[in-house]
């Protein structure tokens, strides 16, 4: 089994996380900060916008179980990739949507999905999603993994991350993981 990486970003990383842990062929699911300048930076340094990261979730897995394609319809339907900077009331370039690639095959099917879905219209507005060599990954302080699995009636986890989770479980039967 040759497994793959790729790192998303597409607002609080606990709601990719939490989606992507339910997904068929995901092996480990990691959050951290990517594609900035600061070395090592903290929850702190990336909130407060100084660093350039985006919060991501590294995703390991399977290609024999799962494909970047199949990976990245789930991305976009989770998140709004046409809100520059902004997931719903979280608001900052942390919080962009973004596909940092580890493969120019990754790139390669990045590329052409949000070329196609510019053409088609999808989503009306324009997609804003940037595609990018992942750069300056650094994880996510242990506190901020599996936060979701750990903390589910929190109430940002129950108002915003929960129907991500069931919006996925709806949508995507085919790909979840074997209970």
């Amino acid at each position: 089994m040759l497994l793959q990486k790729i790192t998303l970003g597409g607002g609080c990383f606990w709601c990719l996380e939490a989606v992507f842990d339910r997904v068929r062929g995901i092996t480990d699911v990691q959050n951290g900060y990517s594609n900035g300048q600061t070395l090592h930076p903290t929850y702190e340094q990336v909130c407060s916008g100084s660093t350039g990261h985006n919060e991501v979730v590294r995703l390991t897995f399977d290609p024999a179980q799962i494909s970047v394609q199949e990976i990245f319809e789930i991305f976009f339907a989770i998140h709004d990739p046409t809100t520059l900077n902004r997931q719903g009331n979280d608001v900052g370039t942390q919080y962009r949507s973004g596909i940092y690639f580890h493969t120019p095959g990754q790139q390669q099917v990045a590329d052409d999905l949000v070329r196609q879905m510019a053409h088609d219209g999808l989503f009306g507005p324009p997609v804003t999603t940037e595609v990018l060599p992942v750069d300056n990954y650094w994880p996510a302080e242990d506190y901020h993994q599996d936060y979701f699995a750990r903390h589910p009636f929190q109430g940002y986890c129950a108002a915003v991350v929960g129907p991500k989770v069931a919006k996925f479980r709806q949508t995507f039967v085919r790909l979840l993981k074997a209970d």
